[in-house]
Order: structure tokens, then C-alpha cells, then sequence
């Protein structure tokens, strides 16, 4: 798409600031205080954030939390305001707070956190309360995160707790259970997901734990009694018996209240349904990160990333392998760990370039799992086929991932020590396999057309560049992942008489059919224009007033660069378009400041400066559009600065590598064009003189003495006669046949000598099929052909060239 510029675009914080303004305050205040912290994981790239609140006792109290769970990360609920935890910190300094995996390492809970690393941020909020975040980026929260963060927080409102205090009436889902006697008072709610009515509640907490699951009731009783209550344990899930059908998953909310002065401890808190948040398994965690992470993916690669991240060290796995089923063989896509040596060796033999394509027929119980389409384990000791048991010897799991009926791919889980197989785990495992099948589905739609998307726009640019004279080019092209519309980026090397190479780079407006067919006639045309001779600001008008002709509402960008190989100089004219990026030999950066002509097919009436370049040997002409530079997060500037200090510190010598390596980091929510040139300069420089031929009668002698004093200069003295026979015919022919001005171009490079004369006439002369003695004209081009070693003809501005070229030795 063509860029709009970067006036009007608001910055991440402007975006922030403008989201938090819509949210009403009107709403629910828990709800609202929900919405506010929505935002960090929108704008600051957090994981998990949560408000801190002072409660009773000295404790600071989660009010409300969005993300995924708090206990991925070893959070509690509380904690006490006197204590060294980060909340506590800021609530006393009132200043923020942000530490990263070394310093959380070193905190007083850096025993509850679980293994991987990620960053945390606390800042403080109104009423002595706390913002804490939680981001899993590895260079944690950026400066536009840490100005989201601080929006976030002076937005934040603390609600009101709905939890019970002593003397107050309960809401319908709280309880306030007494910890010495045991008596409870609950809410309607609770009592009604029991499956109790108020008069056949007795009010002791063993009725209520009578009614939970047996296996749930250690969890449960480590919530009740009291000496075993540690901050931020009273958060869990459990189920309850119903009269009919599975049990039914709960979950409890609760705070531990200090007792004193003659009052017993209490736990005050909610209980609510969890049922629709629950999938059958007792780790709903993974299942949902699980889900999230296949939402993002796009490819079959991204989805088979996602299974292994999620599964193999929550199971603690030795080796993860998911593959994609093609006819009856076996495609891996991704392994983990991805050394051939810890797999079977089978699969070695069938490795190909990077992962293994094994046969499935030479692993007939994993082709019985996949025709039953169901997940199959095998324990340790289970007599398997080699190609399996090297997998897994103390224990494999096959997944089928199957969706719309169809097995498309298996997922591979082994163990090198005897695994035992909970019933949890199972249903993690069955459940895996269903989100994974139904991801891997999606993916393969999405892959089979972004590849003819991709076709057809390949299909409209080069399909190789032309090698150069004293130079090497090289071009990318990157289709947007964000849609399967056909882009309008293309690139364009054009290699025009006299060592001068056109580099074109351009931008239709629009991601649809349309702009691709404009973008096909604009490269057409640029490069019809560019061949004519013409000089860049006349090519670009050209291509100017032809878009505007063909009465189409979309625009585009251009920016042409006309390069002397010879001289090392060029000419560049920019149409609304990104300028050229130069790397100098020293390895400095430079970016043209230099005006522009408006889009194409905007204004019939244009002007396109010219603008020079100087270029040494070494340098490298970089061309880009904006999908390269351009993000949500970043203007063009940024981007061209951040262009600029790629080909600073790469190496010129491998222009392909520098290729990659600027596009590693692209942003595919756009087209991508990347077109690289490094002028080297020509090895053996042509020697060349022109001389304008008057149209008198003595013209062709006048031609041939110009002809053979040059030759003397130049130290030539093979096929001098040749060379003036050919001067004589091509000057006759265009004085003879043609009106206006004759040039006569002589160019001497690598034994070769080049003899162009240009005329006014775009006539091709045209070689006579055959000539009768009585012919008085018309053998010329007959002599020339005999005597050279090749000839032809080239259109120039205004007229055509009829060149030959003479090889001898020197």
C-alpha cells in the first residue's frame, strides 16, 4: 500500500491515551477497572497486569487481573505492604518499579518463580494502590511500553471489594467462614451452585466439603485450615458432585483476615462457576496458551511452533516431533530438539535438507493410530518398530491432529525415562491434538493461497536480473501475510546502452486485481520509456501522463535511478516515493534530502526533478518500499533510519545476505520490495568519441577522416579498413534516408570497436531479401553485416541508433 506520510498518524501513546478516553464511567466500576487494564495488553505488550490494593492487616490484595493466569509466573494475591515485594516497594517510594529476570532472580520470591524469563513492572495508582505487569518479550517493557503503563495507571480506579466484611450484609456469591469454629455464611449464588437450597444448609463448612470431588479435597483443606494459609495460595479451582452428569468445576477466591482483640481469623472471598472456563483437564492453563498461541499462527510452520512450545516442557518430554501427513509419507515440519542425532535412525536416513521426510509405511503401528484417528500412548516397554520406540523408550504418545473428518499430520511425544500417564494428562493430550488439528487445517488453506497469491505477483516482476557492468544487483520480494490480496510493489533493473543501467522500484496504491494489472503496465512502461533513451525526468512524466490516461482511480509511487557504470554518477527522480539509501565504502550511511515530484496519475502537469548521486566503488544504491520501513509503531523516518544502520554494519561483499538480513525484520502487514545495487565500476573503462555529421557533400569523408584519426590516437591498426567501410554505409544510409541531425558514436572496449550512428528517423533500415544487378541501392546493410561481427538497431529519443561492432586483435 502507498504511504499516506506520517502527518496525522498518531504515536502508541496517542492511541493509548485516545482508547482509555472511551472507556465510559458509567460502567461497573470492576468491570471499567477490567477495561483500563485490557489496555496493557493491547498498547504495552504485557502478558499478565493486575491491580494491588490496600486491604486489612496490613496486606496489599489483588482487586482484579487480566491476561493469563498469575500463577505462571509465581504471583500471589497479596501481599503484606511491609514487605520487600515489588508492590509493597512502590506503595512506600511511590515511584516505579521494573525488574527483569536477574533482579527478580534475586528477590525474596525468586523461589516461587517458575523456570523461563520474563519482566515485571509495578507502578503506583490512586488510593495507595499498584499496577503490576508482566511481559515476556526478552528486551521486556520498551520506552513506549513504560509511557503506556503510566497512562494505564492514572487511569485506574480501584472499585469497591466485593468480598465480605465482618457486620455486612454478604453479596450472593461471597462466603465468610470462621476459622475456629467452622461456621460459614454464604451467599444464594453459592449455595445454588452447591446444589443447596437455604434450608438445607446448616451452616457448617464440612456440609459444603462434603459435596466437593474426594480428590479435590487436599487443595480444598490447605484453604481452610489456617496454619497451612500462605499468601497467595487461596486461589483454586474444584468440582462438586451434581445429582446427574459430570461434576461441576468452581472456583475460589478468598483473603485470610488476621484475627485479634478477641476476633477469630477469617476467610473472606467469592466462589464462582468455572465450568464454561474449564476443558476437562486439571492444567487449563496450557490448554488455553495453547489456544491462544494457535490463534496467532498463520503457516504450518507457525502452528507446529506453537504445539511444541506448548507441550514438551509442561510434560517434560524428551523429543517433539509434529509432521504433516502427504500421501503415505511422513513431513516433519518441526522438531524439538532439532539435531538429527537424537532421533531414530531411520529418520536419518530419510533426512533431507533440514527435517525428515521418513515413509509412514515402515511404521505400521503409528499408520494404525492414524487411520483410528484417535491419541494413542505406549508405556515404557512396549514392543514397538524401531522407527517409534528410538522416539520414546519410556513412553510415546502419538496425536492424530484431525479436523473436518480428515487426519492431516501427527504429533509425536517421547520420553527417555518410564513416563507414567495420569488421566490429566490424557485429556491434555487429547485436547492438544484437537486445537492442533483444527490450527493445522487453517493453515494449510492459508498456505495453499498465499502461494498463488505469491505466484501471481511473482509472475509480474522479474523473473532473474540482468547481470551488470561493474556492478551486481539483487531484489526481494515479500507478499503480506496479513491478507490474500495480490500487492501493487514491484522492481525493475533495465540495462541501457552506453554502461547505463535504470534501477526502478514502485508502489501501486490498493492490495486487489486492480493494482496488480496497474503495476504490470507501469513496470511495462517505465521500462518501454527507459529504452527509448530517454533521460529519467522525461521516462517518469512519460509513465506520468499514461497513468492518468488510462483514467483509473488508484495512484502510484515511483523512484527511478538512472546509473553510469562509466562514471560513477547518477541521476535519480522520485515520484512520491522513499529515496535511495546510500552505504559508502567507508561503511557510512547516506539519505538524499532531496524534493520529489507528487504520486503518479495524480497531477497531469508534474514536474520531476532531477537529483545527482556520486558513487565510489563499493557503494550500494538501496531502493525499498514502504512495507519495509513503515509500521504502526514507527514512521518512515525511524524506518529509514533503521534501514541505514543495516547496510551500515553489513558486509557489501554478499549483497544477498544483506538482502536477508534487512528483510529478517520486516513487518508482513504489507507489500515488501527490496532492490540492492553495489557499484563496483567497470574493470576496463571504454574509450569513446562522438562527432556531429554535417550534411554537405563531402559528409561520409568528412566521417571516415574523423574515423581514422581516432583510430591513431587510440593505437589501432587492425581492420582499420574494415572499420571505415562501416562508417561510410551507416553515415550514407542515415544522410540518404533520413532528415535532421546525424551522430557518429566510435567505442573502443575489450577488442572491440563499436561504430552507432543516430538519426531522427524511428525507421528500422531494413536488409534487402535479394538484389538484382540492375539494383542501384540497398546492399549497405548487406556490407555491414558481411564485415561485422554483429549489428542491429535501438530506438533513442527522438529517432534510432544502427550500430556495429568490429572484433580484432591487438
Amino acid at each position: 500500500m502507498v504511504s499516506e506520510g506520517s502527518e496525522g498518524r498518531r504515536t502508541r501513546t496517542l492511541r493509548a491515551e485516545l482508547a482509555l478516553k472511551t472507556i465510559t464511567t458509567d460502567l461497573d466500576s470492576r468491570e471499567r477497572l477490567r477495561r483500563v487494564l485490557e489496555q496493557t495488553l493491547v498498547f504495552a505488550g504485557a502478558t499478565f497486569a493486575g491491580v494491588y490494593t490496600s486491604g486489612e492487616a496490613d496486606l496489599l490484595c489483588l482487586a482484579e487481573s487480566v491476561g493469563v493466569p498469575r500463577t505462571l509466573y509465581g504471583l500471589r494475591d497479596g501481599y503484606p505492604a511491609s514487605g520487600g515485594a515489588p508492590v509493597a516497594e512502590v506503595r512506600r517510594a511511590g515511584h516505579p518499579v521494573w525488574l527483569g529476570p536477574e533482579e527478580l532472580a534475586a528477590g525474596c520470591d525468586s523461589r516461587r518463580l517458575p523456570t523461563g524469563e520474563f519482566h515485571l513492572a509495578a507502578l503506583p495508582v490512586r488510593d495507595g494502590g499498584c499496577l503490576l505487569a508482566v511481559s515476556e518479550h526478552p528486551a521486556g517493557f520498551d520506552t513506549d511500553d513504560r509511557a503506556c503503563l503510566a497512562l494505564i495507571a492514572e487511569a485506574v480506579a480501584i472499585p469497591v471489594p466485593d468480598v465480605a466484611v465482618a457486620g455486612e450484609e454478604l453479596s450472593a456469591g461471597s462466603f465468610d467462614l470462621a476459622m475456629d469454629t467452622g461456621r460459614v455464611e454464604v451467599g444464594g449464588d453459592i449455595l445454588t451452585l452447591f446444589g443447596l437450597g437455604p434450608d438445607d444448609f446448616d451452616g457448617k463448612v464440612e456440609t459444603l466439603l462434603g459435596l466437593t470431588v474426594p480428590e479435590d479435597l487436599p487443595s480444598l483443606m490447605s484453604v481452610v485450615e489456617a496454619d497451612h494459609m500462605a499468601i497467595g495460595d487461596r486461589e483454586l479451582e474444584f468440582r462438586v458432585l451434581q445429582p446427574s452428569g459430570p461434576p461441576k468445576w468452581l472456583r475460589l477466591r478468598g483473603r485470610l483476615l488476621p484475627g485479634g482483640d478477641g476476633r477469630p481469623a477469617r476467610l473472606v472471598g467469592t466462589v464462582g462457576d468455572a465450568s464454561q472456563l474449564r476443558s476437562g483437564v486439571n492444567d487449563v492453563a496450557r490448554v488455553q496458551r495453547l489456544a491462544a498461541a494457535l490463534a496467532m499462527a498463520g503457516t504450518v510452520r507457525d502452528v507446529s511452533q506453537a504445539v511444541v512450545a506448548a507441550l514438551r516442557k509442561p510434560l517434560r518430554a524428551d523429543r517433539i516431533a509434529l509432521a504433516e501427513l502427504e500421501g503415505d509419507r511422513l513431513v516433519v515440519t518441526v522438531l524439538d530438539p532439532p539435531e538429527p542425532e537424537s532421533w531414530p535412525e531411520l529418520w536419518r536416513q530419510e533426512w533431507r535438507s533440514e527435517w525428515p521426510d521418513a515413509p509412514v509405511r515402515t511404521m505400521p503401528t503409528l499408520a494404525a493410530a492414524l487411520r483410528e484417528g484417535r491419541a494413542a500412548i505406549w508405556p515404557a516397554g512396549t514392543d514397538l518398530e524401531p522407527a517409534l520406540a528410538e522416539v520414546g523408550p519410556g513412553g510415546l504418545a502419538v496425536l492424530p491432529l484431525s479436523a473436518g473428518g480428515r487426519v492431516s499430520g501427527a504429533c509425536l511425544i517421547g520420553w527417555d525415562d518410564p513416563h507414567v500417564f495420569g488421566p490429566d494428562e490424557r485429556a491434555l493430550l487429547t485436547a492438544s491434538a484437537g486445537l492442533a488439528g483444527q490450527a493445522l487445517m487453517r493453515a494449510h488453506a492459508f498456505d495453499a493461497e498465499h502461494e498463488l497469491v505469491g505466484m501471481l505477483q511473482r509472475q509480474l516482476l522479474p523473473r532473474r536480473l540482468p547481470k551488470l557492468p561493474g556492478g551486481v544487483a539483487v531484489a526481494r520480494y515479500l507478499p503480506t501475510t496479513a491478507g490474500l490480496e495480490v500487492g501493487g510493489d514491484w522492481y525493475d533493473v533495465i540495462p541501457l546502452p552506453d554502461n547505463h543501467v535504470a534501477l526502478v522500484i514502485g508502489d501501486v496504491q490498493g492490495h486487489n486485481a486492480g493494482a496488480a494489472t496497474l503495476m504490470g503496465q507501469m513496470r511495462t512502461a517505465l521500462r518501454a520509456y527507459s529504452v527509448e533513451g530517454h533521460p529519467p525526468d522525461v521516462v517518469v512524466s512519460h509513465a506520468n501522463r499514461l497513468l492518468i490516461d488510462l483514467e483509473t482511480d488508484l495512484f502510484a509511487t515511483c523512484c527511478y535511478v538512472d546509473v553510469d557504470m562509466e562514471e560513477g554518477s547518477a541521476w535519480y527522480v522520485r515520484a512520491g516515493h522513499l529515496p535511495p539509501v546510500l552505504r559508502h565504502p567507508d561503511g557510512g550511511t547516506e539519505i538524499p534530502d532531496l524534493d520529489g515530484g507528487p504520486p503518479l496519475g495524480v497531477v497531469t502537469q508534474a514536474d520531476f526533478p532531477m537529483s545527482p548521486l556520486r558513487l565510489q566503488p563499493g557503494t550500494v544504491i538501496a531502493l525499498t518500499t514502504d512495507g519495509l520501513v513503515e509500521s504502526k509503531e514507527a514512521d518512515i523516518d525511524e524506518g529509514l533510519d533503521r534501514l541505514a544502520h543495516g547496510l551500515a554494519v553489513s558486509d557489501p561483499a554478499h549483497l544477498g545476505l544483506v538482502a536477508d538480513a534487512l528483510l529478517g525484520n520486516a513487518r508482513r502487514d504489507d507489500d515488501v520490495a527490496l532492490l540492492l545495487m553495489r557499484y563496483d565500476g567497470l574493470a576496463t573503462r571504454p574509450r569513446r568519441e562522438n562527432w556531429t555529421v554535417w550534411r554537405v557533400p563531402e559528409a561520409a569523408r568528412h566521417a571516415r577522416r574523423f574515423t581514422k584519426r581516432t583510430l591513431r590516437v587510440w593505437g589501432v591498426t587492425d581492420e582499420v579498413d574494415t572499420i571505415l567501410l562501416v562508417v561510410s554505409e551507416l553515415v550514407t544510409n542515415a544522410l540518404v534516408h533520413t532528415d535532421g541531425p546525424v551522430r557518429l558514436d566510435l567505442t573502443l572496449v575489450n577488442h572491440r570497436f563499436r561504430v552507432a550512428v543516430a538519426d531522427s528517423s524511428p525507421r528500422t533500415p531494413v536488409k534487402p531479401t535479394s538484389i538484382g544487378w540492375e539494383a542501384t541501392g540497398g546492399r549497405g546493410i548487406l556490407l555491414v553485416e558481411a564485415v561485422s561481427a554483429a549489428w542491429g538497431t535501438v530506438p533513442v529519443s527522438g529517432g534510432k541508433q544502427v550500430w556495429a561492432e568490429i572484433a580484432f586483435d591487438r
